[in-house]
């Protein structure tokens, strides 16, 4: 079973892609980047743009029904290494121990020009 999970509480999909699929057992949220919803600004900063990814990774896991709490692994996409430390004092702000499994990695750019993209895979 593989059921797409959308809302409008999360930026829209720019591209051949779902926003989120549930398995039944896991769900797979794609990558989220740093877009209000609301109104489509991005904010300045890397604490401001974690905090934004965050809360869109948040409301794709409520339309699943799941919170932070369900997440077992997170990948975290950084446009510069150098922002490590203050994404990760936002980052271990929002999430609760047992922490989730994580991986972050620098890459030579992401999506308009933002700083951070986070992606997740939650467990019922």
């Amino acid at each position: 079973m593989k059921k797409v999970i959308a809302t409008l509480n999360a930026p829209g999909a720019i591209g051949p892609y779902s926003q989120a699929i549930d398995t039944g057992s896991l769900v797979f949220c794609s990558g989220q980047i740093p877009i209000n919803p609301a109104d489509g600004t991005i904010p300045g900063g890397i604490k401001a743009q974690t905090q934004q990814a965050i809360a869109n990774v948040v409301a794709l896991l409520n339309e699943a029904g799941l919170t932070l709490d369900n997440v077992v692994k997170t990948t975290v996409y950084l446009a510069d290494m150098a922002d490590f430390q203050a994404m990760n004092e936002v980052y271990g702000e929002s999430f609760g121990a047992p922490y989730p499994a994580r991986s972050a990695v620098a890459v030579r750019e992401l999506p308009k020009k933002v700083l951070v993209e986070i992606e997740v895979i939650a467990a019922r």
